[in-house]
């Protein structure tokens, strides 16, 4: 131990001197931290991320390998990585950041050297799921903001992995907010392989000397009567849209304030109408788009801002003039008093009563009392930019938010956001007006208000927003009100869950030693051993990414996709039986009937045998040689390798094939289908959702794919993934049926019906197994998808003739030698050619020669 005036600092081998005050309850953490998988929980502003420091330099300085700390937005890893380079005496080099700005091969080429990894979570997970890095020689693994643990979100995905691949594994989470009850606080903990859990609170003795009294308000503001006018205009739709849903037995309310829940139960009850074929459930599909649509109206007009609420109106006055605008939105705009609402606020000339409270306690703070900086928080991107503008008449303010762009707003570039904090730090502005995007983590300086613009309904953030005063001396919290609205609903339910968080967090705490016992049955090591084998696997939530903003995600490569093959959330039910799907290219000799003894082995794994599935009938010939081979397969059998494209990893599937023994996957940005199993087979997966989307929206994206991958791989295989087929859209049976035959016929693919995400994978496991341990064959991907060939453009001609499809247009050209030459036959000579009959023949001639009438 060092001292200098009269301060204790932390000695270590690994930090630098004089730069960490001692502090018992963080040396107490981190004695705890070092000696299992542990949750950290403490309040915001004390000191979460020195605890994981110094775990991090115990680790390093005794057991050596690399430590991976994770982050959930890259402002917060830029944050954490200026602090680990000034604290920590390892060369910056070796401290490395991740995020997606960084190429993935140069990811890969950083993680050998480096000793420390800070990084956001899609970006590991990304590399984990392309094979680019190996987790074996972590030694210390660190999840910020770990309460994100739940549902889908990469931490779950990244933990599963470390703990099955990891030689040395240790885990530390740390959350000032791990869950809203014990329930969800034991759910992380599950997820990340936590086995004990460490709490300080405000009342520990050692922590109390670091915290100072934060005073909460709430100023309650009274909406005057041209608002009310304008949100009661908007009520009445929403009442007459109600109506129409209670006469069709959906609902039985018609009162405006509806909860979320009761929208949820309606929705679930025209999904219902929907999938019966009733066409009541479209129509009121549509009209519950409406009433989400007038929900935000009327809460922009509440608790925003009048300016906030034009915005919204002239948003939406655009969508429905776009083109492929919905009835909804159409529908909507030109409502009689929905265009009331529109004159009234268009004609109201101030601002929301809040923008004055906000102004005087700006004033009190900073003029009266002698305050340096104040935190404005808002849900809204328009309220941030309007209350912006209007503090910034009287006081030094600028905006904190997000790095995405939205309609009508530019976001801030990571640079941008740096350099806004690092000014509020200096002193240089007084007011920092934020969205969420600087509620979690993030380093603000202390300040001497947090104003809270409105409730925010949740425990979570409200602990984190108001975590920002009253670190070093006593803060000041308020929160504006306005009377009668949803606003007192959300404030009260937050209020409620932070009493019953705190209140769990205490019990949690004096219960420690029985919940820690219950964790480390519940997350044995040997559970995520069990779960990469066949049906020990654990059930993946397939729902999305739900924790975090807009604002903040990233998805590596997610934004090069346009194919428009979205989550795969169509896996419940049971899928119906299509007929003949299975067949490939008629073209192609039949070489007989394998039984099923064939496919399986004696354990129920893929067999060798023949008459599987078949392809294109030009052939394996007629691909040459591979044009740059991605992976060859183990020799000696041990390795089976999943080349997925970078934009399916929208879906759970290249993740779960990554957690299975004897998987190997590589992430390629592919020209051609989804996944490439081995040289010949190429999969193309589409959800049913999607696969009917292409028959009701005029786009043949899909037909053009398929086609694609037919020129480039003998194998072509096509899966559609999910339920309810045949009766999820109004579609005639008949065309989708059509739609399968022509995949299967014209095209020379194989259709395959999977249930749900799992099955998905489990089939492309199946089908890579027997390719490349029983072929013997080796993974490769074909060249890039290119311009048209001048016969693929002549075959094209001739196949968008009346409905002729490629099959027949090759042999249309290949008998008349060219387009022309087709387009000049007769009828009788049209009939010669195979496949060719009498309706087909009129057909054509018909179009090519009846006279033009537009």
């Amino acid at each position: 131990m060092a001292a200098t005036d009269e301060v204790e600092h932390v000695t270590h081998p690994l930090l630098a001197d004089g730069m960490l005050e001692r502090r018992g309850y963080q040396s107490t953490l981190s004695d705890a931290a070092s000696d299992a998988h542990t949750l950290v929980c403490l309040p915001t502003g004390l000191g979460k991320t020195t605890v994981s420091l110094l775990v991090t330099a115990d680790r390093l300085h005794e057991a050596g390998g690399t430590a991976l700390f994770l982050a959930p937005t890259k402002p917060l890893v830029q944050q954490h990585a200026e602090f680990y380079r000034e604290a920590l005496t390892i060369p910056d080099e070796e401290i490395v950041v991740f995020t997606g700005e960084v190429r993935p091969d140069d990811r890969a080429e950083l993680w050998a050297d480096a000793r420390v990894v800070i990084a956001t979570p899609q970006v590991v997970e990304n590399d984990l799921v392309g094979n680019r890095i190996s987790l074996a020689a972590v030694t210390h693994l660190t999840f910020d903001e770990c309460h994100r643990a739940s549902g889908d979100y990469a931490y779950n995905y990244i933990a599963e992995r470390y703990h099955a691949d990891a030689r040395d594994p240790l885990v530390t989470g740390m959350s000032a907010s791990p869950g809203g009850d014990e329930e969800a606080i034991l759910q992380v903990c599950e997820n990340l392989g936590i086995e004990e859990v460490e709490v300080m609170t405000e009342d520990d003795a050692d922590v109390a000397e670091y915290t100072h009294d934060t005073e909460l308000e709430w100023k309650r503001v009274e909406l005057p009567e041209e608002v009310l006018e304008v949100r009661d205009a908007l009520n009445d739709v929403i009442s007459d849209r109600l109506g129409k849903l209670k006469e069709m037995g959906v609902t039985g309310k018609t009162s405006p304030d509806l909860s979320e829940k009761e929208l949820v139960r309606i929705q679930g009850k025209l999904r219902e109408l929907m999938d019966n074929d009733q066409s009541e459930g479209y129509k009121g599909m549509s009209l519950h788009a409406e009433i989400r649509k007038l929900n935000t109206a009327v809460n922009y007009v509440e608790t925003q801002s009048v300016e906030s609420l034009r915005r919204y109106f002239e948003r939406l006055k655009q969508a429905a003039r776009a083109s492929g605008a919905s009835k909804a939105d159409q529908r909507l705009v030109s409502d009689p008093k929905v265009r009331e609402a529109m004159r009234r606020a268009e004609a109201y000339d101030d601002l929301h009563p809040k923008f004055r409270q906000a102004r005087i306690l700006l004033a009190e703070t900073l003029g009266l009392n002698d305050g340096e900086r104040v935190i404005v928080f808002t849900e809204s991107r328009d309220t941030a930019e309007t209350l912006t503008d209007f503090l910034g008449e009287h006081f030094e303010t600028r905006k904190f938010v997000g790095q995405s762009d939205t309609e009508g707003s530019d976001g801030m570039t990571q640079t941008q956001q740096q350099e806004t904090l690092d000014a509020f730090r200096a002193g240089e502005f007084e007011v920092l007006v934020s969205t969420s995007v600087a509620e979690e983590g993030l380093d603000v300086p202390e300040v001497d208000l947090v104003l809270f613009y409105e409730p925010v309904p949740t425990a979570i953030r409200s602990i984190q927003r108001k975590g920002r005063t009253g670190r070093q001396t006593e803060g000041q919290v308020v929160v504006l009100l306005a009377e009668d609205t949803r606003d007192e609903a959300y404030f009260w339910k937050s209020r409620n869950d932070e009493k019953r968080m705190e209140r769990e967090l205490r019990e949690l705490k004096s219960a420690a030693s029985d919940i820690e016992a219950d964790l480390v049955e519940q997350t044995d090591v040997d559970d995520y051993a069990d779960g990469a084998d066949g049906d020990e696997g654990g059930d993946e939530d397939e729902g999305g990414r739900s924790n975090g903003t807009a604002d903040d995600a990233e998805t590596q490569g997610g934004s090069e996709s346009g194919r428009g093959d979205g989550d795969s959330g169509d896996g419940d039910g049971t899928a119906r039986e299509t007929g003949g799907c299975d067949a490939g290219n008629g073209d192609r000799p039949a070489t007989g009937q394998s039984g099923l003894e064939a496919f399986a082995g004696d354990d129920g794994t893929a067999g060798s045998g023949g008459g599987g599935s078949s392809g294109n009938g030009a052939g394996e010939e007629a691909h040459g040689d591979p044009e740059g081979v991605v992976a060859e397969a183990d020799p000696a059998g041990e390795t089976v390798e999943v080349v997925a494209d970078q934009r399916e990893l929208d879906s759970t599937i290249a993740r779960d094939l990554s957690t299975r023994d004897g998987i190997e996957t590589r992430l390629e940005t592919l020209a051609v289908g989804d996944y490439v199993l081995s040289d010949r087979v190429v999969i193309e997966r589409k959800t049913v959702g999607d696969f009917l989307d292409t028959l009701t929206g005029g786009d043949r994206s899909m037909f053009e794919q398929v086609g694609d991958a037919g020129r480039h791989y003998a194998r072509p295989v096509v899966i559609l993934e999910g339920s309810d087929l045949y009766g999820r859209r109004n579609v005639h049976p008949n065309a989708i049926r059509g739609a399968l035959s022509a995949l299967v016929v014209d095209f020379g693919a194989s259709v395959l019906r999977t249930e749900g995400a799992d099955e998905t994978a489990d089939l492309l496991e199946v089908i890579a197994t027997r390719e490349q341990e029983d072929e013997d064959r080796e993974v490769s991907v074909h060249g890039e998808k290119s311009a048209k060939t001048l016969a693929e453009q002549q075959e094209y001609v001739v196949a968008s003739v009346a409905e002729v499809g490629p099959v027949t247009a090759r042999s249309l050209l290949a008998h008349f030698g060219s387009v022309e030459a087709v387009m000049t036959a007769d009828a009788d000579a049209l009939r010669e050619v195979s496949g060719v009959g009498e309706v087909t023949a009129d057909r054509i001639r018909d179009v090519v020669g009846s006279d033009y009438d537009a």
